[in-house]
């Protein structure tokens, strides 16, 4: 019976040196038996009550319920049985058959039977916590590694970089409620020059949404290239969607062709809110009807044009932003978000001045309850459309610009230096600290590089145009390639152990390297050019300082 504690106990506390031998008579040597099985006792059996009312060490013999658990325990030969009880939870029994001696069990037996049992519940129940958070933060850690691959997935689907339309301004937002959401805006670059606008909304947030709008954007690129009238594309859409979405999910979507030689603007709505159009004199709605994607088959959907005029600009939304709420519960509201755009003169800058009033109105402990997307579309005024796109761009609004410097390289290896000596000598008057120099430096050397060698295929007879602009408060570098017709990638910190590995190229750290040396880096692209836009605000260290 001694040994039988003693090995029980160790098992249990997981001790790495044997307890002190007792000393104990010696006994016959008899053949090992198969270890039994154990059992398991189902909640709602009566003897789980039993136990946990029990006090001490029980014989089985003597327990009289109608209980599946209790005939098991017969049928297995247990004789004694000692609940481990913790904080009035039932978490396993000690049972203990014949003793080998055929001796009943002692009142010493019993007693010491019970002390165990006194210690070992606590530590059990202390194991099992233990485990429970081990497995909760396994969990958690893959629950994690999944939201970041999601995440990265819906980033690589959002557009990379913003259209680059002559006498047009596009600028778009997206910000979602949890590490992915369902929002979602895309570009789509049609024949003739024409450029498709997609802004979405998929019911819920989270994975599943995301998933959702993966789906939904693959179709409506498909759909896009096959059908020149958005409410068609709409239909066909809805159609492919509608039988394999989950059970209480649609898509809002609104989608729009714009020909930028004329400004004429043809849309369909399916279910998203509304567009506000601006002009000089009234904001108007762009309405259209439309049920959402996903919910019924064989819909159709009415389709709208308006013709953009020079100045006008529109504002597409998700009703992140209008359902937004305040400490007191009141919603941002349309009727709000309409009065904000009849105040402000629209354009890129509109988004910075809604996030603001959205700020403002929900307040510094703001817990954002939806995905919040914006996008703008702005028609430069009569006369300005030339000026305006060559003017520092998505973020820069400054009415006073003067051209320091603008130059072009021949694409050959170690023309990157001479583009930081023109730099140099252009900016020497506007005295930025040393340190920011070389930043500015190193960050026009890499883009030279870069534009050079991947944009340019490093062919001599394809220059890199390089133009500095300045005004009051920001400097801007814009270096420009010919190679328009390949993406640029996002500037993701390096994998250095791969690299040093020989796993990849020592190269690739350009874009990355450029962001963090500027206080912002923009991507422009047209039909035939890469631009990259540095832009450093004068008057300190501020921006690019924090990133290093």
């Amino acid at each position: 019976m001694t040994t039988l504690i003693r090995n029980f106990w160790q098992s249990l506390i997981g001790q790495s040196k044997p307890a002190p031998q007792a000393t104990v008579m010696p006994v016959v040597q008899r053949p090992r038996l198969p270890p039994k099985p154990s059992h398991e006792i189902a909640p709602n059996d009566p003897l789980v009550a039993y136990f946990q009312n029990a006090r001490g060490s029980v014989e089985v013999d003597r327990i009289n319920l109608d209980s599946p658990a209790v005939r098991a325990l017969k049928a297995a030969g247990v004789r004694m049985t000692v609940p481990l009880v913790s904080q009035g939870d039932l978490l396993g029994l000690l049972n203990l058959g014949p003793r080998l001696s055929e001796q009943d069990y002692s009142s010493d037996d019993r007693g010491l039977l019970n002390n165990l049992a006194s210690q070992a519940a606590p530590a059990l129940r202390v194991a099992q916590l233990v485990r429970q958070q081990q497995l909760e933060l396994q969990a958690r850690e893959r629950l994690e590694q999944e939201l970041r691959v999601a995440r990265l997935i819906q980033q690589t689907l959002l557009p990379k970089e913003l259209p680059s339309l002559p006498g047009w301004h596009v600028s778009a937002y997206y910000r979602p409620a949890r590490a992915v959401g369902g929002d979602f805006y895309d570009f789509l670059y049609l024949p003739d020059g024409r450029l498709g606008l997609v802004v979405g909304d998929v019911t819920d947030k989270g994975v599943p949404a995301a998933l959702v709008m993966a789906t939904t954007r693959a179709i409506l690129r498909s759909a896009a290239q096959r059908w020149d009238a958005p409410g068609r594309v709409l239909e066909q859409a809805n159609d492919l969607l509608h039988p394999d979405i989950p059970p209480k999910m649609f898509v809002t979507c609104l989608y729009a062709i714009l020909d930028p030689q004329n400004g004429r603007l043809r849309y369909a709505n399916a279910g998203h809110d509304v567009p506000y159009c601006r002009s000089s004199s009234e904001v108007k709605e762009l309405r259209a009807t439309g049920m959402p994607l996903g919910l019924m088959p064989g819909m159709s959907y009415e389709e709208k044009e308006a013709i953009l005029a020079p100045g006008e600009s529109v504002l597409f939304y998700s009703d992140g932003l209008v359902e937004a709420h305040n400490p007191q519960r009141a919603m941002f509201s349309f009727p709000y978000l309409r009065t904000l755009v009849e105040r402000h003169t629209g354009g890129a800058t509109l988004i910075d001045f809604l996030l603001a009033e959205l700020a403002e109105f929900t307040g510094a402990n703001w817990e954002q309850e939806d995905d919040v997307t914006l996008v703008t579309l702005q028609r430069a005024d009569t006369g300005q459309a030339a000026t305006d796109s060559s003017q520092p761009g998505h973020a820069i609004r400054d009415k006073e610009w003067r051209t320091l410097a603008e130059f072009t390289l021949p694409s050959e290896a170690g023309n990157e230096r001479l583009a930081m000596k023109e730099v140099t000598a252009a900016v020497q008057d506007l005295g930025l600290p040393p340190a920011r120099l070389e930043r500015l430096k190193t960050a026009v050397a890499e883009a030279t590089m870069n534009a050079m060698e991947h944009g340019n295929q490093n062919r001599p007879e394809l220059p890199v145009g390089i133009q500095l602009l300045a005004s009051e408060t920001v400097l801007a570098v814009r270096v420009t390639d010919q190679g328009g017709g390949q993406p640029i990638p996002d500037p993701h910190a390096p994998d250095l152990e791969a690299k040093l590995a020989g796993l990849q190229s020592p190269r690739g750290w350009g874009l990355f390297l450029i962001e963090k040396m500027v206080d912002e880096m923009h991507v422009i692209r047209d039909g035939g050019h890469h631009t990259l836009e540095l832009i450093m605000y004068l008057g300190g260290d501020n921006n690019a300082s924090a990133k290093l």
